[in-house]
């Protein structure tokens, strides 16, 4: 189901030790700024390595870990207790919120919100040892990841088991367990989670309103469904 590879740290990875007696504010600037001299925030109580890259106007909350070399966006929220696993990729403009686990080697594109606690694993089937029993090791198991592709949503407790993917706008409903991959707009729910309707890029479940079109109550946005596929249509045609 999950795992977390294991990585010696680094000699400039290792906790620098903090003098004893009250703490400072709570807040402070520990990355260097980015473009347009926007420096991230990292709570004092989070856990940054050296080597993850932290985006501009990114916020990393109390207890949060972000691992060796990962990689986060511009306007992204790291919540309270999250985990961002080492490699991780998580794009712009996304949300991870409080305690949430998001192990390697997981991508999220730009604008994926991940709800309070949820979980992306990265091993179908996990063991702590082998059939003799030794002890297995990182070259006894290939991590594998889950992909949340562009606007996608994934609701609290809900668990991503890797492989999958989460399509474009795809909403996981709080609570679902997903095992297979989610097309585009879709709305998913349930243990195992299977598709219940459609929504659009506002959230909302989408009307049909003809055989084969969809309309967000919202936006007004209009979708077309063939092949079992939904797609957003603009005013030259399809939207990509």
């Amino acid at each position: 189901m999950l795992r977390t590879t294991r990585h010696p740290p680094r000699p400039e990875e290792l906790p620098v030790s903090r003098a004893s007696g009250p703490r400072p504010p709570t807040i402070t600037r520990t990355r260097p700024p980015g473009p347009g001299g926007a420096a991230p925030v990292v709570e004092r109580s989070a856990d940054v390595a050296l080597s993850a890259a932290i985006g501009a106007h990114t916020r990393v909350w109390h207890l949060a870990q972000v691992r060796e070399h990962a990689r986060v966006g511009e306007r992204c929220t790291i919540g309270r207790g999250a985990y961002v696993g080492p490699g991780v990729r998580i794009g712009d403009g996304c949300k991870v919120q409080n305690h949430a686990l998001v192990y390697e080697p997981a991508v999220l594109e730009d604008g994926v919100f991940v709800g309070p606690a949820v979980v992306l694993t990265n091993d179908l089937r996990p063991r702590a040892v082998m059939p003799d029993l030794r002890p297995q090791t990182d070259a006894d198991w290939e991590a594998v990841g889950v992909r949340l592709r562009q606007g996608a949503s994934v609701g609290a407790r809900a668990v991503c088991v890797a492989p999958v993917t989460i399509g474009r706008w795809a909403m996981v409903a709080a609570g679902a367990v997903v095992t297979r991959d989610v097309p585009d707009f879709a709305l998913v729910a349930g243990v195992p989670a299977r598709q219940v309707g459609w929504v659009g890029r506002s959230g909302s479940r989408l009307v049909e309103v003809a055989p084969g079109r969809y309309r967000c109550p919202v936006t007004g946005a209009e979708h077309a469904l063939a092949d079992g596929l939904l797609r957003e249509l603009g005013q030259g045609g399809d939207r990509r």
